[in-house]
């Protein structure tokens, strides 16, 4: 008891503050705790342009989600998540050790009406750590994996790379959206997933008119055999026998 309330007060510092937004007709909130020195702890753009883009794109909406599992990578404050909570999925918002907490407040402050519709939780997960993926997986594969501005490194691409592998199935939709802030970053980034999925780009107007930045990009990335079968019209369940 004492250990939490120690936790918790941590995160009321002088630096922090509530960023809030709308997702149908409810009012989300999400903490976010600069003091915290972790890139995760701060709400970036890209997580409320992906949001935001989902909530109009008929693809998305609660009736075909309702019920699908989600998987939320580098969730940090977990803007995309929570969004697709909303929306209808069963998410698992995941990130590294320190910044647990801060997710857990965020699901706290969120309308528990809405959040308890669904099987949404947080969970650690350090990119490649096996024995975390296979408790977070349960041995079943995740519907959506989503994640937005992500990387900022190279030496992420792997570790990145090989998580999503590991939890996505042959019918698995990768939801990716990020800032571009350096080119080349951009560019090898674009290239890995190329050799691994087949890419979509999500058009500047087919994004929300409001909720959307020249240098935000989102993606749509499934398997290359769940693409190939669905532009020929072959049955999904035949791809995957």
């Amino acid at each position: 008891m004492s250990a939490k309330a120690t936790k918790t007060s941590r995160l009321r510092s002088a630096h922090s503050s509530t960023v809030s937004f709308e997702v149908l007709g409810h009012q989300l909130q999400f903490f976010q705790d600069p003091s915290l020195k972790h890139l995760g702890a701060t709400v970036w753009d890209a997580s409320v342009v992906l949001v935001k883009f989902l909530e109009r794109d008929s693809r998305f909406s609660p009736s075909e989600l309702r019920g699908k599992r989600v998987i939320e990578l580098g969730a940090g404050c977990g803007v995309a998540g929570f969004g697709m909570a909303f929306l209808g999925c069963d998410v698992v918002s995941t990130d590294v050790a320190e910044i647990l907490l801060l997710l857990m407040k965020n699901m706290e402050l969120n309308p528990s009406t809405i959040m308890q519709s669904t099987a949404s939780e947080v969970a650690e997960l350090d990119w490649g750590n096996e024995n975390q993926m296979k408790a977070i997986g349960g041995g079943l594969r995740f519907d959506y994996i989503i994640e937005t501005d992500v990387v900022y490194e190279e030496h992420q691409f792997e570790p990145l790379l090989q998580t999503i592998i590991k939890l996505s199935g042959p019918e698995t939709t990768v939801l990716l959206g990020y800032e571009i802030r350096s080119t080349n970053l951009h560019e090898k980034m674009l290239e890995m997933w190329k050799r691994n999925f087949e890419v979509q780009a999500v058009p500047k107007e087919e994004m929300d008119g409001t909720y959307q930045h020249p240098s935000i990009q989102i993606y749509i990335m499934c398997s290359k055999k769940q693409a190939n079968a669905s532009e020929i019209g072959v049955n999904q369940d035949d791809v995957n026998n």
